[in-house]
């Protein structure tokens, strides 16, 4: 049998060191912290919705995908929950930062890192738009922000009903019926 592989310690990350993780391992960097992620099948279910919600108008110059690196600095290589990049980067990863969409779904242990840490990388990086998806209230919200002048995340719209957008593409979502599902899957099971 073979022993599982130690994670080198260091007190700061950076891209350079990403070479040293075992090469099947998803890890995030957000400001030099790296993050080794365990989603719930509740989160993977949530974002596989908005991805086949996302390619309905999906232009054939873009792709919508689920959990791709993006490189965007030295300390930072997150991967988005569910992501809209040029289609010419199908074989990439990890992708260049050229992004239209980045969508994070909340966790439990990543609210903050969703809502602010993440949100500034993906600002930083020139990513025009940023949702969050929260199912962790009693509705799932769904919260869209649009890259200012000043390159910070404007808030567009906060909704737990129905989500109607153009950005970046006419996209509509049925909250409350994310908001059934995610119930139905929480729901102790009967007998």
């Amino acid at each position: 049998m073979t022993a599982a592989p130690i994670l080198p310690e260091r007190h700061e990350w950076t891209v350079d060191d990403l070479g040293d993780l075992p090469k099947d391992l998803p890890y995030e960097l957000i400001n030099g912290m790296l993050i080794v992620p365990s989603p719930t099948a509740v989160h993977q279910e949530l974002c596989v919705e908005l991805l086949l919600t996302l390619r309905v108008n999906c232009p054939p110059e873009y792709l919508v995908s689920i959990d791709l690196s993006m490189r965007v600095d030295r300390r930072n290589e997150p991967r988005p929950d569910v992501v809209v990049i040029r289609r010419t980067h199908a074989g990439r990863s990890p992708v260049p930062v050229d992004a239209l969409l980045a969508v994070e779904v909340v966790s439990p242990t990543s609210t903050f890192r969703d809502m602010y840490d993440k949100a500034k990388v993906y600002a930083h990086a020139g990513i025009r738009s940023y949702w969050v998806l929260d199912p962790t209230q009693e509705r799932v919200t769904l919260t869209e922000y649009s890259l200012g002048a000043n390159r910070e995340y404007e808030q567009v719209t906060h909704t737990e009903d129905l989500f109607v957008t153009e950005r970046p593409w006419k996209v509509s979502m049925d909250l409350p019926a994310l908001t059934a599902r995610k119930n139905d899957l929480l729901a102790p099971e009967e007998g």
